[in-house]
């Protein structure tokens, strides 16, 4: 069936637990398949196939079975696959091509922005060249029980997205979810048409026990990141924006990213095929 794997591409033995934790409790929520993957880069003066037999793979194939028993026990179906690649983004979107990912799930370290790169090398361009929805966990931190969960609320797809992830979270760990926006003022109409997006947004969730939804005044990056304090998990979408756009997440749920207290999820919708043409575009005429 298409779309019924969860990729979760894995490097470090020392982060891997803290994401297939997410990964875990998403696939036990929609009844995914987990796809273990590590990436092993081949420089352009060896073939492919001579890869194969000249890299020495033995700790790659040890960290992704060590993975795929992790899942397995608790009761999800895994598989493990060793991709050779020239680079770490071409074979991550390559295997979620080929195995028809519905969804990719990828650890980010939290590490302050380089010019031209947002997250980082190969997580920008797997997010803008991606076939399939993408997850970033930031892992920075070690994880904590999830009681609570927090849903900016922006609207668009990429909110969608993050709040059907943050209803798998909750429905795993019994957690309540708090759905926020933010507004500039307290004008009656201001809070009204705020009001109507969270009410909008809440069916995206699923069956979940508890549900709060609240709107608060003030900027919106500071805003959020101090609600992020009263709860275990941030799960924010992707900025919606046009061609333009020169962050692949938008600068607000990037530096909510960064910011926010507790684990944080960015959620990103499979994007146009137009889109994605024009930022390769637009990066090789940089």
């Amino acid at each position: 069936m298409p779309d019924d794997r969860l990729l979760v591409p894995v490097a470090n033995p020392e982060t891997a637990d803290r994401l297939l934790d997410t990964a875990v409790d998403i696939a036990a929520d929609r009844d995914l398949e987990i796809l273990v993957l590590t990436v092993v880069t081949v420089p352009m003066q060896l073939s492919l196939g001579q890869a194969r037999s000249q890299f020495d793979v033995d700790k790659q194939e040890a960290t992704v079975n060590d993975a795929v028993e992790r899942v397995r026990g608790y009761g999800i179906s895994a598989t493990g696959r060793i991709r050779f690649g020239r680079s770490v983004a071409s074979g991550i979107c390559g295997v979620a091509s080929d195995e028809s990912a519905g969804v990719i799930l990828l650890g980010w370290r939290g590490r302050p922005r380089r010019r031209d790169i947002v997250l980082g090398s190969y997580i920008d361009d797997v997010l803008a060249d991606a076939p399939c929805d993408v997850l970033v966990k930031r892992i920075d931190r070690d994880r904590l029980a999830v009681s609570s969960v927090l849903v900016p609320v922006a609207g668009g797809p990429n909110t969608e997205f993050a709040a059907e992830t943050a209803g798998a979270l909750a429905r795993a760990h019994g957690a309540r979810i708090e759905l926020v926006t933010v507004v500039p003022d307290r004008e009656e109409a201001t809070v009204a048409e705020a009001r109507d997006l969270l009410n909008g947004t809440a069916p995206a969730l699923g069956a979940v026990e508890s549900v709060e939804q609240t709107v608060l005044e003030g900027p919106v990056v500071e805003t959020i990141v101090d609600r992020s304090a009263d709860h275990d998990v941030t799960v924010v979408g992707a900025a919606e924006g046009g061609f333009l756009r020169r962050a692949l997440v938008g600068d607000v749920p990037e530096a909510i990213g960064r910011e926010a207290e507790g684990a944080v999820l960015m959620a990103k919708r499979k994007q146009d095929v137009s889109d994605a043409v024009w930022r390769r575009l637009r990066d090789r005429l940089r």
